[in-house]
């Protein structure tokens, strides 16, 4: 292919979100069940700049993964996790945000054409935990 001297920036911006309910198992495999697709970059990659997650109700202190696939799905390696705070949930307090430290506008998830991103939590919560993703498309 050849070689461009003019510099590729993201352009698109996007969010995405995905709603995860039942507790991730066989975190230790490729193979982890209960994940939940979050986005997945296009043609020209991505670069994730914030992920954030929220729970819709009530929640025991849990662990909140990510994991990068780059064959559609079958093969999920976990890259990352956060830890959910416990939180009661009720309609005088704010419903605390986790926020995944490791994107940001400065330190960015770059992502190759075609790379999923999914999420999960590793404890169930019937009425599900929302992750947001803010990205951009090349």
């Amino acid at each position: 292919m050849a070689k461009t001297y003019t510099a590729p920036f993201a352009q698109t911006p996007k969010t995405a979100t995905a709603v995860a309910v039942a507790a991730v198992a066989s975190i230790t495999t490729d193979a982890p069940t209960n994940t939940v697709e979050l986005l997945t970059a296009g043609p020209e990659g991505a670069i994730l700049t914030r992920l954030t997650a929220i729970p819709r109700a009530t929640v025991t202190a849990n662990s909140l993964v990510l994991f990068l696939s780059k064959d559609g799905g079958v093969t999920k390696r976990l890259i990352d996790s956060e830890l959910m705070a416990a939180a009661t949930i009720n309609t005088t307090t704010a419903i605390p945000e986790t926020v995944f430290g490791n994107y940001t506008e400065a330190t960015p998830l770059r992502l190759e054409a075609g790379d999923s991103l999914y999420v999960g939590t590793q404890v169930a919560l019937a009425t599900g935990v929302v992750f947001r993703a803010e990205y951009m498309e090349y």
